[in-house]
């Protein structure tokens, strides 16, 4: 048991006098003056002034500004459509027919019968004709005591009666009348025409959805008809960005179908409400298209700019490091062979562009070499050539480049306090 305890003791000084030996070599080591690392090859460029702009790119579909369907209102079987998929229509142009035979019988039954009530409408004049002079003759007698009065009553009644008989003869023409113009309506029906109101004149046959020979009901779908000059742009607008879109915005429009060409459009309507599901607001961009080339069901993409700054200063974005957790650049100062890192508050990112809001960069920004670089680090600059240890670079002439201007040595400063 004593043989352990002095053992541990012992392994227990041994471990403090060495960790002394160590601590004294490393102070040691430290206070030595460390040789000139070599210096970094790297490219500079200058501080570029730029137009930098934010903007978004939002993902949508085209759709048509109007599109309806064409149906009948009638049922009956197709006789004739005269136009297929992509056909140009006029407002108004008669565009299918239905087999009208029946429509047709019907007009002129209706009118048959406007005619039989128009007969007895004149039967009834006639008869009351009769009766009124009858009445007035029994009245004169009557007056004359030639007439009894019951006679008189007789009259009277009888007249009243050819009264009403015209009334109802007069209304059974009416509804007549009203049965033919409906009839005539419905045969009107078997003419199926496009006709819309505002927009353009003409517009274009989207979908053929029937075949002559078909038999239709009312409302079965003849064919689409679309106005494709005027488009809108169906985009999602994620929580983030909805506060920044106002109607009026201008919008660059893009389309897979037609890579390298830019379509103007604007914000013609903003949803007020966000979808739950996946927090977006749905939002319609309106674009003209004058020669057609975009069409509905296209996949499109809708660029906003939200802000534009002219004239900031602008690094590439592949210039900027991370260093000691702090995001900056490597400049090189004028005359001096040393990089100096500067943390940087960077604005809008463009690209790879983005924009240095503070602090005011010196010198030339270093693009190329920076991953290699520490704050301070000697650097070789484009065209020179690498000096001897305790030298400058030089240029290919041979001549010494130009270096930092060596410092005046400061006096020693005295502190007012001391032990």
């Amino acid at each position: 048991m004593n043989k352990l305890i002095i053992f541990i003791v012992a392994a227990a000084v041994v471990g403090a006098v060495g960790f002394q030996v160590y601590r004294k070599v490393r102070e040691k080591n430290m206070e030595k003056p460390r040789g000139r690392m070599a210096a970094v090859p790297v490219e500079v460029a200058p501080i570029a002034k730029a137009t930098i702009t934010e903007t978004r790119d939002f993902s949508g579909t085209l759709v048509a500004k109007s599109q309806f369907l064409l149906a009948p209102k009638v049922p009956g079987r197709l006789e004739k459509i005269m136009v297929d998929i992509g056909d140009p229509v006029k407002r108004g142009q008669l565009v299918a027919e239905l087999d009208d035979d029946e429509y047709a019988q019907q007009v002129e039954q209706a009118r048959a019968e406007l005619e039989v009530a128009k007969a007895s409408l004149e039967e009834t004049a006639s008869s009351l004709d009769v009766a009124k002079k009858s009445h007035d003759r029994t009245a004169a007698l009557y007056e004359k005591k030639i007439m009894s009065e019951a006679e008189l009553d007789a009259a009277d009644s009888l007249h009243k009666a050819n009264v009403s008989k015209q009334k109802v003869a007069m209304a059974q023409v009416t509804q007549k009348e009203a049965a033919l113009r409906a009839a005539e309506v419905r045969l009107s029906y078997t003419k199926i025409s496009a006709t819309w109101e505002g927009g353009s004149d003409t517009r274009v046959i989207g979908e053929r959805l029937v075949d002559q020979g078909a038999m239709l009901k009312a409302n079965d779908p003849i064919c689409s008809v679309l106005d494709v000059a005027e488009l809108t742009a169906l985009i999602f607008v994620s929580e983030r960005d909805y506060s920044r879109l106002e109607p009026g915005q201008a919008v660059s429009v893009t389309a897979d179908a037609h890579p390298g060409r830019d379509f103007p459009g604007k914000v013609s309507r903003i949803a007020p409400l966000i979808r739950e599901t996946s927090r977006e607001a749905r939002v319609e961009v309106e674009m003209y298209n004058p020669d057609l080339v975009l069409k509905p069901g296209m996949f499109v993409t809708s660029r906003i700019e939200f802000s534009r700054h002219a004239g900031v200063p602008a690094v590439p974005m592949s210039s900027v490091v991370k260093r000691g957790g702090k995001q900056g650049v490597f400049v090189v100062k004028p005359g001096e062979h040393t990089a100096v890192f500067v943390p940087v508050t960077l604005g809008i990112v463009s690209g790879e562009t983005a924009e240095v809001i503070e602090p005011e960069l010196p010198g030339q920004l270093v693009t190329l070499g920076h991953h290699l670089l520490e704050d301070g680090s000697a650097v070789l600059l484009p065209g020179e050539k690498p000096a001897p240890p305790g030298q400058p670079p030089t240029s290919p002439e041979g001549e010494a480049a130009p270096g930092p201007k060596p410092e005046p040595k400061a006096a020693p400063v005295t502190t007012g306090s001391g032990r």
